[in-house]
């Protein structure tokens, strides 16, 4: 059974293939000195983990080098790890949510087209199911073709009930479906898909600010939690997206999906130096149990791990 562990460096594989090599060369060479720090530099910055959080994490290093009086540069390994878990400190928290006192809890999943946001709400679904919850799922995004029909899918294929209604009816009106069922069913945890949407689109985030009246009206304080899931693929463009969604809409944590399919995995650095919001789950494959808690050590364990590293009971 692989251990998170085992899942972060399965999904940090690319990313781990060239930084972890790239490490290894220049701690190797014995010095520390200007060119050492200078090739950090260079691979912090191809892990996309951002110019601001790679001079911090340098500054960080450089101060407690010379506080030690450290003169080996295997030693700054693991500073540089610390550090980094560091940063990861404040990603990693996870701010109570709000039980409601009576009805179910409420978690809208949100985010921009393309972000693989339907597939990880059905990987979410499938996690609090196995985790003895009864999970009702509502389909919100009403607009992009089959969208509801993949989503029932998934919902099939996590044993969650669902409830959806004609393309192009108003999601609001979806949500108050879904919480009607959910209430009727003594249903515990409700998960609101909703449409893809450019995160520029005023018009569009007016709708996300309805979906979020209405299903305030059925449950006290719903929704309790504003998820969004952002593309690791897209880098820095994430930062930006996740400012925008949150200063429209409030966000109480992010999801970030396709993890495995980049070789730039530090924008997680980024990410929590510039949001100060949590990350809650990461996606590392494409399987349905492949969304995993985020863990700030398992996570750079798993950065600094050789490249030829290997998950327990695989080669």
């Amino acid at each position: 059974m692989p251990t998170l562990l085992d899942r972060f460096r399965q999904g940090l594989a690319r990313t781990r293939e060239s930084f972890a090599q790239g490490l290894r060369g220049a701690l190797g060479r014995g010095r520390v000195d200007a060119e050492l720090y200078t090739e950090l530099e260079a691979l912090l910055i191809a892990a996309d983990v951002g110019v601001a959080a790679t001079e911090e994490l340098l500054d960080a290093v450089r101060a407690r080098v010379e506080a030690t009086g450290l003169s080996d540069a295997a030693a700054v390994e693991s500073i540089l790890k610390q550090e980094i878990a560091r940063l990861l400190a404040t990603a990693a928290e996870q701010s109570p949510r709000a039980a409601p006192e009576h009805g179910p809890e409420v978690v809208m999943v949100v985010g921009v087209n393309g972000v693989g946001k339907t597939t990880t709400l059905g990987k979410l679904a499938q996690r609090e199911q196995e985790a003895g919850r009864k999970v009702l799922i509502g389909a919100c995004d009403t607009f992009r073709a089959a969208a509801a029909e993949q989503l029932e899918r998934w919902a099939s294929r996590a044993g969650v009930d669902f409830v959806r209604q004609r393309d192009g009816a108003d999601p609001a009106a979806v949500a108050y479906d879904a919480l009607q069922a959910a209430i009727a069913r003594q249903v515990d945890l409700v998960l609101l898909d909703t449409a893809g949407r450019l995160h520029t689109k005023q018009n569009l985030m007016e709708e996300l600010k309805k979906v979020q009246r209405v299903v305030a009206q059925q449950v006290p304080g719903a929704p309790h939690e504003v998820l969004l899931c952002l593309d690791a693929t897209t880098g820095q463009n994430a930062i930006r997206q996740a400012r925008l969604f949150d200063a429209a809409i409030g966000v109480d944590g992010l999801i970030l999906a396709k993890l495995d399919g980049t070789a730039r995995g530090g924008v997680v650095v980024a990410i929590a130096r510039e949001l100060r919001l949590p990350v809650r789950m990461v996606g590392v494959g494409e399987g349905i149990a492949d969304l995993v808690p985020f863990d700030p050590e398992a996570f750079v364990d798993a950065l600094f791990s050789p490249a030829s590293a290997s998950p327990a009971g695989r080669t």
